[in-house]
């Protein structure tokens, strides 16, 4: 009973920390994040504008042989590549919430389901209300988004008046807000399709399946199989993002070892060190210890779930790197309309209003709902002050309301005055969430 119980905490103890870490590294991700976006916008609006955007229409190509190459922009390579790794990381994030984290039960996941909902419908409506009937409905899905790089970032910036209950909601209530984004890109903001690529993609997806469902292991076929069904997206006219959500559905999550096999044999292999000269030799110096301490490692190795070992070794990099870099390529628009133009008009005061209102209003009110009808309640360390703060740190929609942006429109001065929109919604709602969360005490006992 004992030994199976420590098997368990050695596993769940994995997955907290898996969870810790990106949870920091999305707080300091933000952070850094803040400092791409003055970049890119001081770049968008300096002497070097024109060299800036040129440089993102510039080609990067791979040349395989005289008959065959592959190339994009480097916007392109931007916003179809590295953020397919972004929503693949995010796919990840997702799987294993479901599977041990804050999604994985009816009572967890409820609260910020809910609150997830309302924080998509709601904007959305809002936007539809103002821009029905015009040009610019193809945008209603820029404020439905949340960034969760950005909003965590801010609330790291609150410390410890932040209850640590509160981030762990926002996590959850982001993450189901992206599941909620990528279905939206998915089915709305999809061009006309390649029956051939699309069902190439379905195919390798589920060949892919199939390797998890009989067992293989090794994370290098399913990262081949992973560019593969990329490369089938790209060309279909199905978002290439969405690839990545379904690359992570198919990494396993058992690993190649459990932590029983694991427990046996490592008994095995420290008997065997022990038997060794350990007293006067060191693994240099005896071949025997150092083939057994390599059998240890790999074993140790082996024993970590694939899909934890593949999200632990993207964290980082997509962080520090991809997020920056997609807003150094995406944020630099020239701020040559006026607030007063932008919120005089359908688009901007629909995105402004969705972002910075309907958000926090959706949020706050199908929360409280669910919790008058019984589906789900408040954590004790919570107030619903904390929820109205957090609300408003959530109509930060950044990364994902730019990205759907360059989806929705491609006439140039819709996408500048929809970028101008998000980035002054996002401060309104920064700041709106940042002075509420201020001045809302912490529950006593709470840390």
């Amino acid at each position: 009973m004992d030994q199976s119980v420590d098997r368990s905490n050695t596993g769940l103890a994995y997955i907290r920390e898996t969870a810790r870490k990106f949870l920091d590294r999305e707080t300091t991700g933000g952070l850094l994040l803040i400092l791409a976006t003055i970049l890119s916008l001081f770049l968008g609006n300096s002497q070097w504008a024109d060299a800036y955007h040129h440089y993102l229409t510039d080609e990067f190509l791979f040349e395989f042989s005289e008959h065959f190459s592959f190339g994009l922009t480097i916007e392109e390579w931007i916003n179809d590549g590295l953020m397919a790794i972004f929503f693949l990381v995010a796919g990840m994030e997702l799987k294993r919430e479901i599977m041990v984290g804050e999604l994985s039960s009816f009572k967890k996941a409820s609260m910020p389901l809910l609150a997830a909902l309302g924080g998509m419908v709601v904007p959305a409506l809002i936007f539809v209300a103002l821009n029905s009937g015009t040009e610019n409905i193809s945008g209603w899905g820029i404020p439905m988004a949340t960034d969760i790089a950005y909003s965590l970032g801010i609330i790291g910036l609150l410390g410890r008046r932040v209850p640590a209950q509160l981030k762990v909601f926002l996590v959850a209530l982001a993450i189901a807000d992206d599941l909620g984004a990528i279905l939206v890109i998915a089915l709305f903001y999809s061009n006309e399709l390649s029956w051939l690529f699309l069902s190439a993609g379905v195919g390798l997806f589920v060949l892919l399946m199939l390797c998890n469902r009989f067992g293989i292991k090794s994370l290098f076929w399913y990262i081949l199989g992973g560019v593969a069904l990329w490369y089938c997206f790209l060309n279909s006219g199905v978002h290439p993002t969405i690839a990545g959500v379904l690359f992570a559905i198919t990494i396993p999550v058992k690993p190649k070892l459990d932590s029983k096999i694991l427990k046996e044999r490592t008994a095995k292999n420290v008997a065997a060190l022990e038997e060794t000269d350990i007293e006067n030799r060191d693994p240099m110096q005896d071949a025997r210890q150092s083939k057994i301490l390599k059998a240890i490692k790999k074993d140790t190795e082996n024993s970590r779930p694939p899909l934890l070992k593949l999200e632990n070794a993207l964290i980082d990099f997509n962080a520090f790197f991809i997020i920056p870099i997609f807003a150094i390529a995406n944020a630099g628009v020239k701020l040559d309309v006026s607030l007063l133009e932008v919120v005089s008009g359908s688009l901007g005061l629909g995105i402004l209003l969705g972002l910075a209102l309907g958000k926090v209003l959706g949020i706050s009110l199908f929360a409280f709902i669910g919790e008058k009808f019984g589906l789900s309640e408040l954590h004790a360390t919570l107030r619903w002050k904390h929820i109205i703060g957090m609300g408003m740190i959530a109509g930060i929609g950044f990364t994902m309301s730019l990205f759907i942006t360059n989806l929705a429109f491609t006439d140039p001065e819709l996408v500048k005055v929809s970028k101008i929109s998000i980035l002054i919604a996002s401060l309104i709602a920064a700041l709106g969430g940042i002075i509420t969360l201020l001045f809302t005490k912490p529950k006593i006992g709470n840390i």
